[in-house]
């Protein structure tokens, strides 16, 4: 079958919950892919930072078919052998003393709020099921009824009410608002470091340090949603180091699994982790030792590869190299890392043109919030590539004006 029967068959038998670009990849190694015709693209979406680690990355492939053949599901009804190599190893990498794993990044954003709301009902002294959560106006925290209660934008949110409540919304980097929200009854503030849905949104300087300090201040969990900005997409492990700030929480996924295979965490130290006992809180396959392979793995690339640090001196390069572009359609090039958004006037006559002439180009992004384009190739990206890319994001900026 070519691409045109199977998006034929994609649109025929499959729910209408994504407007992808018309291009029906087949297979993919490093930063390219290839289409069911053989034309080849380069990758600057990375799965939405899936794919740090670059598509099949040989040793992350390797550690998936290895433990294949050995192990795939216990369930948490017994141990495996893999779950605490991982544990320990999260650990040690980024500096907390527990974690609990799940599968996707929606179920992990889950489980902070739980462990948030138990915290501050078991420590906190809040009354029981009055516990309150703060949260920014454009977040992205995934795709459940309970992170679509605290979203504000309304496509997700339209025909899927009833909401869960207890949340309070504040405008994303407004440390004023922050400290005003807050009542005795407020267990957490949950917060990207970059807003990436909601089109690469920086906040002001200054207001993740504010904030951890308001937090403090007040008895109150800051909690980071990393599953984005996290594991080296920013140029740090995790984005709110550029802060030198030290969240009560983080909420990891995507490119911990490598791009092959679904994995998240919570991390925390043990006085919240710990307020869990057996039966409270679980998943089927969290920790199953098929993920914790990948992940091991996964994580084991990011520091042996350098890509923290690739991406930070990428990310940089590209960056400049973007500024100088002259097109009247370019508002703001704005990123951290190899998390670069590109904001166009409302003249240009959205971002999803763009997306679409680049597809022809042979360079596949996405476009976020109509009017920007998100560029996030894997971290293994090299300065070449990068010189690849531009000329053709030039050539269609020069075509499209």
């Amino acid at each position: 079958m070519d691409s045109q029967d199977l998006i034929r068959l994609e649109d025929i038998y499959g729910a209408h919950n994504y407007h992808p670009l018309d291009v029906v990849i087949s297979k993919a190694q490093g930063i390219w892919m290839h289409d069911v015709e053989g034309r080849k693209y380069l990758d600057f979406l990375s799965a939405y930072s899936a794919v740090n680690q670059g598509h099949r990355h040989p040793r992350i492939v390797r550690a998936l078919v290895d433990q294949a053949r050995k192990l795939t599901l216990t369930s948490r009804a017994f141990r495996n052998d893999q779950w605490p190599l991982l544990a320990k190893e999260v650990c040690d990498m980024t500096g907390y003393t527990m974690v609990l794993p799940m599968n996707s990044g929606a179920e992990a954003v889950e489980t902070a709020v739980k462990t948030a709301r138990k915290w501050a009902y078991q420590k906190k002294g809040v009354p029981q099921d009055k516990a309150e959560i703060i949260a920014c106006a454009n977040n992205f925290h995934g795709r459940t009824v309970t992170a679509i209660s605290f979203s504000t934008e309304p496509l997700y949110r339209q025909d899927f009410g009833p909401f869960t409540p207890g949340f309070t919304i504040v405008p994303f980097g407004d440390a004023e608002a922050l400290e005003k929200a807050i009542t005795p009854n407020t267990a957490a503030f949950l917060v990207e470091p970059i807003q990436a849905e909601a089109g690469i949104l920086i906040p002001p300087e200054g207001f993740l340090r504010r904030a951890a300090e308001i937090c403090k201040a007040n008895n109150v969990l800051f909690i980071a949603d990393e599953i984005q900005t996290g594991l080296g997409r920013t140029g740090r492990l995790f984005a709110c180091e550029a802060e030198g700030i030290r969240p009560d929480m983080v909420v990891i996924g995507k490119s911990l699994g490598g791009g092959c295979y679904p994995v998240s965490a919570v991390l925390a130290d043990r006085e919240l982790l710990g307020v869990f006992k057996p039966g409270e809180h679980g998943s089927t396959f969290g920790g199953n030792p098929l993920a914790c392979a990948v992940a091991r793995e996964s994580l084991k690339v990011i520091r042996e590869d350098k890509l923290v640090e690739n991406a930070a001196e990428r990310g940089a390069y590209f960056m400049d190299k973007l500024r100088r572009v002259r097109s009247r359609f370019i508002k703001e090039v704005r990123g951290r890392g190899l998390l670069i958004g590109v904001e166009l006037h409302p003249e240009a006559g959205g971002a999803r043109r763009f997306c679409e002439e680049l597809m022809k180009e042979g360079l596949l992004c996405k476009e976020t919030h109509d009017n920007v384009i998100r560029f996030a190739p894997p971290l293994t990206i090299r300065d070449k590539d990068l010189n690849w890319a531009l000329k053709r994001i030039k050539s269609v900026f020069r075509r499209l004006a």
